[in-house]
């Protein structure tokens, strides 16, 4: 206790990044406590599952350089394979969800074979045309996958909306610092973050000082897989259902990818920023659009009673808005705004490369000059 005391001192509250993440997790184990409407911890929960989804994308596309515009591949696999377990064998969620995430790996592994050899646009668009096919598979064979319809009726996680959303806090949790370090190039135990850098850097480079990138490359494809199938396994229980325009849709593999540009790119943290910012916008923009109604409704005719029924008309269209949002964004902040905001609070020793707050003069562990 007094190491971990001593870690947390020394390596925690000086850095202000990660006393804004200590305390923003702080808050969402509290957020129950502060008010248990279903509508908001609903969306609380969604956004947990969608940020483990994003950080798999990060992991795989953006640290070790496989373009993967077809990540829903995983998602669905997962939220399929649980939910067709449940519906035919009637298996609990204890038991759907861990078979769920082995399909999403077993179909990593499988994708991973005919993109070795591929390298940019041309392998973005192949893993692309992986959760088509799949969706055309799900949409022929209706009378077993329900076709567009789908599964519904599936069984929650647990009893209660809260109890669904501390499991999905804590698994999402744990799945992010794991990624987190397995993706750490300066680890000193786990050297997996070293050599996707080098693969996605130079990967003829990495292969000539004796890396094996083929192994790796299933490494990072089946470990994508994996933590983007927990994401899938525990949407479709806590949604209740699973389609394929909800869980295979082109929409779902590019919202991983805007969540993760938006927030920052091989950075980890980037994807949870970027779906806790823009998730609960979408999210949101029903609640918007209704009381924009009412607003409409109770003006007399005037320029201001036109302009609120534009808004009211441009709130049925979340994703444009959404897209507006990071066009915006990635113009000011062509790195992310996690990555945006971390620069301006934390700059880093030139001598001892150790993290120190933006206001610091002298390196608080060698003394070097920061300015």
């Amino acid at each position: 206790m007094r190491r971990l005391f001593k870690s947390f001192r020394l390596e925690v509250i000086p850095v202000p990044g990660r006393v804004i993440a200590l305390i923003f997790f702080i808050f969402l184990f509290i957020f129950p406590l502060i008010t248990q409407h279903t509508y908001y911890v609903r969306m609380l929960t969604y956004c947990s599952i969608f940020a483990i989804f994003a950080v798999s994308w990060d992991l795989l596309a953006g640290y070790t350089g496989q373009m993967n515009f077809g990540h829903a591949l995983f998602f669905g696999v997962a939220a399929y394979t649980s939910a067709l377990l449940f519906k035919y064998l009637h298996w609990l969620p204890e038991r759907t969800i861990p078979l769920g995430v082995l399909a999403a790996v077993a179909a990593g592994g499988i994708t991973c074979f005919p993109a070795l050899r591929l390298r940019g646009s041309y392998l973005a668009l192949l893993t692309l045309a992986f959760p088509i096919m799949l969706m055309g598979v799900a949409m022929s064979l209706r009378d077993y996958t329900g076709g567009e319809s789908g599964i519904d009726l599936l069984l929650p996680i647990a009893s209660t909306r809260v109890g669904e959303y501390y499991i999905c806090l804590i698994v999402m949790i744990v799945s992010v610092l794991i990624m987190w370090k397995l993706t750490d190039a300066g680890s000193r135990y786990v050297r997996t973050g070293l050599i996707f850098h080098a693969i996605r850097e130079d990967e003829i480079a990495a292969r000539a000082t004796g890396i094996n990138t083929i192994r790796y490359k299933l490494l990072a494809f089946a470990v994508g897989g994996l933590f983007a199938g927990i994401a899938g396994a525990l949407y479709a229980h806590v949604r209740g259902a699973v389609g394929p325009s909800s869980t295979l849709g082109l929409t779902m593999s590019f919202q991983a990818v805007i969540w993760v540009i938006f927030g920052g790119i091989v950075s980890i943290y980037g994807g949870v920023v970027g779906v806790y910012i823009l998730y609960p916008l979408v999210y949101l923009a029903t609640n918007v659009q209704f009381l924009l109604t009412d607003i409409y409704e109770s003006l007399p005719k005037s320029p201001l009673r036109a302009i609120v029924e534009f808004l009211t008309r441009l709130a049925d269209f979340p994703l444009l808005i959404l897209a507006v949002i990071v066009i915006v964004v990635l113009l000011f902040m062509p790195e992310g705004i996690a990555v945006w905001i971390r620069d301006k609070m934390e700059q880093e020793c030139p001598r001892c490369k150790l993290t120190n707050g933006a206001w610091r003069r002298e390196c608080r562990a060698c003394g070097a000059s920061l300015r």
